[in-house]
């Protein structure tokens, strides 16, 4: 019985962070935040819990930046940007493109659409101006 409750909490607190920011953190990343609170918690949990919420579709993959798997706890059909320098992945706020693009490509296939990822990549807003900075 502690052990199931022991389980629960970290799977809670997983959880809880991945829906407490706005980072699209990484596995690495959540175990970085929670290792001060749950010292007990190892890397493999953390990706054996990560697995578990996007099968039950409570978390969603943002892909893959500078080479660690992102995750995010919104699910809702919204658009990213990925910084190509810092890795910084950043929600936009335009939740009609995801479904219109997904609409669109229904009727021209004529295929069911379950999902749609839409990210942009180039330079954040900070990298930007270190570019233009860096080349006066």
């Amino acid at each position: 019985m502690e052990a199931a409750t022991k389980q629960f909490k970290k799977r809670n607190a997983i959880l809880s962070c991945l829906r407490g920011t706005v980072l699209h953190p990484s596995a690495e990343m959540v175990h970085e935040m929670l290792r001060e609170e749950h010292p007990d918690i190892s890397l493999a949990t953390i990706y054996r819990n990560l697995a578990l919420f996007k099968s039950q579709g409570l978390i969603q993959s943002v892909g893959t930046v500078n080479g660690s798997e992102r995750f995010d706890a919104d699910t809702r059909p919204h658009v990213h940007f990925i910084c190509t320098a810092c890795g910084a992945v950043i929600d936009l706020p335009d939740t009609a493109a995801p479904l219109s693009l997904g609409r669109a490509a229904e009727e021209c296939t004529g295929c069911q659409v379950y999902s749609c990822q839409l990210t942009f990549t180039g330079l954040c807003r900070g990298c930007k101006s270190e570019t233009k900075e860096e080349a006066v």
